[in-house]
């Protein structure tokens, strides 16, 4: 009898290349890019002195911090409606790393991103677990380049 791993990694393998879906928009304040640069003292003045980036930036308004916006993917990933079968029997998901981060525009205060999911790979791993790599592309509302491009590699463990 097949395991739930194994079960999950043909549904994944024969999803390869498919967009897995699209999630919410949520809104990038300069209260949340604030908090950000106190969390990894990152003052930069064109992320938290609007006066200054007005004067100064070529942007004029403060932009998020590149890693802020990276750092948004579990949230954003968690409103993507994904097919569930695929999850089934997961016992955690364990943050694996990137092999590819881009950051494409920059993110101004105020604006919204998402993020569109799509899988690139699947591979079995020892002790019931899929490696899986999914491309992440968050997007900026009413902007055609995206905010980031991302290879983002999750180890589900599956009971």
């Amino acid at each position: 009898m097949a395991t739930n791993a194994e079960k999950a990694l043909e549904l994944i393998l024969s999803k390869v290349g498919v967009e897995e879906g699209v999630g919410d928009w949520l809104e990038v304040t300069q209260e949340r890019i604030n908090s950000f640069a106190d969390n990894t003292e990152d003052h930069q003045f064109i992320h938290v002195y609007p006066e200054k980036c007005a004067e100064m930036s070529p942007f004029k308004v403060p932009i998020a911090h590149g890693f802020l916006t990276l750092s948004m993917l579990t949230h954003l990933d968690s409103s993507i409606k994904k097919d569930r079968a695929m999850y089934s029997g997961i016992v955690m998901g364990v943050n694996y790393g990137f092999d590819k981060v881009r950051f494409i525009s920059p993110v101004p205060v105020n604006s919204k991103i998402r993020c569109r999911s799509e899988i690139v790979s699947a591979t079995a791993k020892p002790g019931n677990t899929i490696q899986l790599k999914r491309k992440m592309t968050i997007e900026i509302e009413g902007q055609d380049k995206p905010a980031c491009v991302a290879e983002w590699l999750t180890n589900m463990v599956y009971g």
